[in-house]
């Protein structure tokens, strides 16, 4: 089953992240995932999750592709980067859905 995984966050180092940006395109489309949208902040609508300036989705094959990507020894030189360009993190996971009736079923 796919997953999405959103990625939240501020650029704290550009050389940093851009070293991490240039390869991890690659990089996760060759572990089965997929950049969905980019995106830049604009306006906190409604909600009091302290904005990020950056939002990614991408989408996963599986949770083991998300995985691999993650734990793949190759790539151990790689997500430093992104930590080391980033603040303010948030990286969640989300089941992919084609309604909302998981989620609502047996709900009243």
């Amino acid at each position: 089953m796919a997953v999405y995984a959103l990625n939240l966050f501020d650029v704290s180092n550009k050389d940093e992240y851009l070293a991490y940006a240039r390869r991890s395109v690659k990089e996760v489309q060759a572990h089965g995932g997929k950049v969905v949208s980019l995106g830049k902040f604009r306006e906190a609508a409604q909600g009091d999750l302290t904005p990020r300036s950056v939002l990614i989705l991408v989408e996963w094959e599986s949770k083991a592709a998300f995985d691999s990507y993650c734990n793949d020894p190759d790539l151990a030189d790689l997500h430093p980067h992104r930590e080391n360009g980033t603040s303010n993190y948030i990286w969640h996971l989300f089941d992919k859905l084609d309604d909302l009736r998981p989620i609502l079923k047996g709900s009243d």
